[in-house]
């Protein structure tokens, strides 16, 4: 497995498996997993991560992309 930063959009798919951070949990760092359901930051680079909704309705930052070979 390859981790890649969530601050680019462009490394970043519908479909992809991530792991964001949520608002309330930006203090504490925990962070969620899940499946990308569709991107909400426009610009192409954040310096936070990109906001993503998850399939599970989630929102959130993405900090790591997991991508395998």
């Amino acid at each position: 497995m390859i981790k890649m930063n969530g601050r680019n959009r462009s490394n970043i798919n519908v479909g992809a498996r991530v792991r964001v951070v949520q608002k309330q949990d930006q203090r504490s760092g925990k962070l969620t997993d899940g499946v990308v359901k569709s991107i909400l930051t426009k610009s192409p680079t954040h310096p936070h991560g990109i906001k993503v909704r998850l399939t599970s309705g989630i929102v959130g930052r993405v900090k790591v992309i997991e991508t395998y070979p």
